[in-house]
C-alpha cells in the first residue's frame, strides 16, 4: 500500500476568467498575464478549450499536435517550473479533431487526455472523435487523473480502481446549468475518496451562453476548500496528503466497491 503520508502537500493554481471567442492569440496573451499570479503552484489549471471558447468549428479552428498552444504550454511550464494543464481543440495524428486535455511538465514532456462524453445537446459529437481511455498522470507522488466537462455527469466514468488522489475537471459549463455543476462536483469526491479541482469560465461567450464559474476545490468529504464564485481570477488552494491518507485509514470504503470494466 503507498505511503501518502510521505507525499508532499500539493499546491493548486486555478485560473477562472472569461474567454475571447474564437481568438487564439488574444487568449494567449490574456493567460500570459494571468500566469504570473500562479507562480508557486505545482498545478495550474485553465478552462476547456482556453484557447477559443467552447466551439463547434473544429475543422477552422483545430491545431496539429505540438501546434502553437502546445507550444506555449511547455513554454509556460518551463518558465512557472510548474505542470500547467487545460483543453485545447487538436487534429490528431489520424485526422480526428479531439477535444483534447494536455498535460505540460516543467521538463517539456506533454501527456493528453481526450473528452471521452461529447455534449450532444451542442452538437459536439458530430464535429469531435471521443477519447477511449482513463488516464492518469503523476505528480510529486500525487496520483491525478483528468476530465473535461460533460464527462462529469457520468459516475461510472469518473469512478477510479486507480487510487486516484485528485480528480480534476476543466469545463466550459453554462450557468443555465449551475446547479447541476455544484451538486456533481462533491459527489464525485465522496465516491471517490479523494480530492476534486475544477475550472470553469465565466462570462459570456459568441453565442450568448453565459457562464457563472464556480471552479472549486473539494476535500474527500465533499466539503469545500475553495469556492471562486464568480470572480475573474488566479485562486490558489493547497492540498494536504496526511489528510488525505487519515481520511481512507478511518473510512475505507474503497475497499467494498464494485469490480468492473469499461469498454
Amino acid at each position: 500500500m503507498r505511503d501518502l503520508t510521505a507525499l508532499p502537500n500539493l499546491n493548486l493554481a486555478l485560473v477562472q476568467t472569461t474567454l475571447a471567442w474564437h481568438d487564439r492569440t488574444a487568449n494567449l496573451e490574456h493567460f500570459d498575464a494571468l500566469l504570473e499570479q500562479a507562480r508557486g503552484a505545482d498545478l495550474i489549471i485553465l478552462p476547456e478549450m482556453f484557447t477559443t471558447g467552447f466551439s463547434m468549428q473544429s475543422e477552422t479552428l483545430c491545431e496539429p499536435e505540438n501546434g502553437p498552444a502546445t507550444k506555449w504550454l511547455k513554454a509556460q511550464a518551463e518558465k512557472l517550473d510548474a505542470v500547467i494543464t487545460g483543453s485545447v481543440i487538436i487534429q490528431a495524428a489520424d485526422g480526428s479533431h479531439r477535444n483534447r486535455l494536455l498535460w505540460a511538465r516543467p521538463d517539456g514532456e506533454v501527456l493528453h487526455y481526450d473528452k471521452r462524453h461529447l455534449f450532444r445537446m451542442a452538437g459536439e459529437h458530430n464535429h469531435y472523435t471521443p477519447g477511449d481511455r482513463q488516464v492518469q498522470f503523476e505528480l510529486k507522488g500525487w496520483r491525478v487523473r483528468p476530465l473535461i466537462c460533460y464527462d462529469l455527469r457520468f459516475p461510472v466514468w469518473s469512478r477510479d480502481a486507480e487510487s486516484t488522489d485528485l480528480l480534476l475537471y476543466t469545463a466550459n459549463w453554462p450557468g443555465a446549468r449551475r446547479l447541476h455543476w455544484n451538486r456533481l462536483l462533491p459527489a464525485r469526491a465522496i465516491e471517490n475518496l479523494c480530492y476534486v479541482a475544477a475550472v470553469n469560465r465565466v462570462g459570456t461567450d459568441g453565442k450568448g451562453f453565459t457562464y457563472t464559474g464556480d471552479s472549486q476545490v473539494l476535500d474527500f468529504q465533499g466539503e469545500s476548500l475553495l469556492s471562486a464564485g464568480e470572480a475573474d481570477g488566479v485562486f490558489h488552494v493547497s492540498l494536504s496528503s496526511a489528510e488525505l491518507a487519515a481520511y481512507r485509514t478511518r473510512f475505507p470504503a474503497n475497499l467494498d466497491a464494485d469490480t468492473f470494466d469499461l469498454h
